[in-house]
């Protein structure tokens, strides 16, 4: 702001030199004797400039700092917030979109920045110099310009509030093409095999129609408003020469005092001019921004509270107390569910799809918090414990396991992150993953493209699995971890998962009732409440849901998931 302040006090006070300069040159004629004068004159005006010269490349040097820090600080404050919402919050949000309003965030605040500092606050600065300076001449001069000035960016900011609406619509429009685009490539193998992409050509082609449409309302109004800026700015122009003449002929006026007013308005106009589009730019930048605001300002759904802990393992004991929970109010997931499972105990959940057995874990690891009731480790609420506590001391395998596009070593290294690379190849030999590694081209280092796509389903199961085993956390959950494996990997897996539990907590969630046959207990769970437990001899001798459930696969029926 001192470079800006320096700066348009150069423009002010070289014309009143250039000013001088036209006066004598219309009094004294071209004699010898003027020339010192002149040549001060022109000295004093280049100093002027020279001067506003250095302010401006204060200002921006200073001001890249400025921008490149706080654009910096917004990217990381915006993230930061994102990635602590709910998993609810992410099912319910394209990725795309979230993406771009993060992207938005920070490139909204550079252009605040260069339209309110380099251009608003500039402008004012000229402004107020040049009426300051017109009015020391003659009153009425300064308070006509201060008017016109005035007046004019009065009727630029109103037009500007005015076409609001439509730049939100402009940038609402714009995040649903981004989201529909995001959506079918993320998604493009499932396009290609249901041979869909006439349809996702049709439903991107529909939102970039709507953008066009929203794009061609706001391009129309601005045309309005250029129209109405134009004749504002000729009849300016038109209204201060002509009163300048008629200074200079009531002899008010000198021949540089009126080029000094010309040359005043000229540079004005041109600045005022431009704040037209700079009041567009600063509204549309407010407009990209407030979608990310509104996330910011969402309160989060999961989130610790104040003067939360650490979780301290030591059994590794849980406890469900009680708990109810349901996504809709209207189907109830889990109601009063009481379960406990001592510390180095190995339990399955087993029950029909929609029971409430991913729930159960889901609400473990903290992805929701419980209605009512408790949950309880080593006789510590999980909701008065920190997040991040709590899932350090869990490792989860899901079914469907999704991998950063990174390489192969960084995958396996987010169990833990300080491990070394030989402990990463350890994990990886115990999970099986070393041998289809080892044959790659550049083995640990190949990157398994986005969500993992490189890889097969069970080698991505399979780097999960070692992921969890060098992370080696006291409870484990494993959601039916070798579902995607063949027979002969199923049993190498098997194995490593044998070693894997000991000492730990373990909760499996099962499809397959042959992988839990020699679990400690197994849970039976149906409309979210446990109606069975026991082990597998124990429940398969019980007439039950379990016996139902076995009888089902044992007799080799697929329709069913269980």
């Amino acid at each position: 702001m001192l470079g800006v302040l320096i700066e348009q006090g150069g423009m002010v006070v070289a014309p009143l030199f250039v000013r001088d300069i036209f006066n004598l040159l219309s009094s004294a004629g071209p004699s010898p004797e003027v020339m010192p004068q002149l040549f001060t004159l022109v000295g004093l005006s280049a100093l002027a400039s020279i001067v506003g010269w250095t302010g401006g490349r204060l200002q921006m040097v200073l001001g890249l700092r400025v921008i490149a820090n706080v654009m910096a600080d917004l990217t990381k404050k915006a993230f930061a917030n994102l990635m602590r919402h709910s998993h609810h919050y992410f099912a319910s949000s394209f990725s795309g979109a979230l993406t771009r309003r993060v992207s938005r965030f920070s490139g909204a605040y550079e252009n605040l920045y260069y339209s309110i500092i380099t251009i608003l606050f500039e402008t004012g600065l000229y402004i107020v110099g040049i009426t300051f300076v017109l009015a020391l001449h003659n009153v009425v001069l300064g308070a006509v310009v201060a008017f016109w000035v005035v007046l004019f960016v009065a009727v630029q900011y109103t037009l500007s509030r005015w076409q609001q609406p439509l730049r939100l619509a402009r940038a609402e429009a714009d995040t649903n093409t981004t989201a529909v685009l995001a959506d079918a490539i993320s998604n493009q193998n499932t396009v290609a095999l249901f041979a869909a992409n006439p349809y996702e050509e049709s439903l991107l082609g529909s939102a970039a129609d709507k953008l066009k449409a929203a794009v061609i309302r706001l391009w129309n109004v601005d045309a309005v408003v250029f129209g109405v800026q134009g004749l504002l700015g000729i009849a300016v122009n038109i209204s201060v020469l002509w009163l300048s003449i008629f200074y200079w002929q009531q002899g008010a006026l000198t021949v540089g005092d009126v080029l000094l007013v010309q040359v005043y308005i000229m540079g004005a106009f041109g600045k005022v001019w431009g704040l037209g589009r700079q009041f567009r730019v600063i509204n549309n930048s407010l407009a990209d921004a407030s979608e990310m605001v509104a996330i910011l300002e969402t309160p989060l759904e999961v989130k610790d509270k104040h003067g939360a802990k650490g979780l301290k393992i030591k059994k590794g004991e849980i406890w469900f107390d009680d708990v109810s929970f349901h996504f809709h109010k209207e189907s109830p997931v889990l109601t009063e569910l009481n379960l406990r499972v001592a510390g180095g105990e190995k339990i399955a959940l087993v029950g029909p799809s929609g029971a409430g057995k991913s729930t159960v874990t889901k609400l473990l690891l903290r992805l929701y918090d419980v209605e009512r009731g408790a949950i309880k480790i080593d006789a510590q609420d999980i909701a008065a414990i920190t997040q991040d506590s709590l899932r350090e001391h869990i490792a989860f395998v899901p079914q469907e396991p999704i991998l950063f596009h990174r390489s192969l070593l960084d995958n396996i290294r987010y169990g833990r992150r300080e491990a070394t690379d030989q402990e990463v190849v350890e994990a990886a030999k115990k999970a099986h993953c070393h041998e289809f590694i080892s044959k790659l081209p550049l083995q640990y280092e190949a990157f398994v493209g986005e969500r993992g796509i490189k890889l097969s389903g069970g080698e991505r199961q399979r780097v999960a699995i070692a992921r969890a085993i060098l992370k080696n956390a006291p409870i484990l959950v494993l959601d039916e971890a070798t579902s995607s494996l063949d027979s002969e990997s199923e049993m190498l897996i098997q194995d490593a998962l044998a070693v894997l539990m000991q000492g730990k907590t373990v909760v499996v969630i099962a499809h397959r009732l042959s992988t839990i046959m020699k679990m400690d207990r197994i849970i039976v769970i149906d409309a979210g409440t446990v109606v069975a437990e026991g082990t597998h001899l124990e429940l398969i001798n019980q007439e039950g849901l379990y016996k139902k459930l076995w009888s089902i696969q044992a007799g080799g029926f697929l329709g069913e998931e269980v």
